[in-house]
């Protein structure tokens, strides 16, 4: 397993993580993107009011718990959305937040290489 490194809002997390929980995760934020993008076209229109979409819940188990958690009802576009970011094992727990956009772009550089 390789090595991702997320980028928090202050500072960065690294730990072991597989190609394939990468692809998974890649798969969620497509579907929090398109929630994103619905809730931000009925802002858009006049006197539209927009769809409650659901919250992003992701849970990687491997050498540390992984959670990633996004309610997209509270951001009017994707580049203004934060994801509320877990990383525990049995001796540290990190409770952390990041930038959607910031977090894609982990993803991308974990997985090019």
């Amino acid at each position: 397993m390789a090595q991702l490194t997320l980028n928090l809002v202050q500072g960065a997390v690294s730990f072991s993580f597989s190609e394939d929980a990468a692809k998974q995760l890649q798969t969620e934020i497509a579907a929090l993107m398109q929630s994103l993008k619905a809730i931000a076209t009925a802002n858009t229109g006049a006197g539209n009011r927009p769809v409650k979409q659901e919250s992003m819940e992701y849970r990687y188990t491997g050498d540390v718990f992984l959670e990633i958690f996004c309610n997209p009802n509270i951001y009017p576009s994707p580049f203004a959305a934060k994801i509320l970011l877990t990383l525990r094992d049995d001796r540290i727990r990190l409770t952390s937040e990041a930038e959607l956009t910031q977090l894609i772009e982990d993803l991308n550089i974990f997985l090019e290489s």
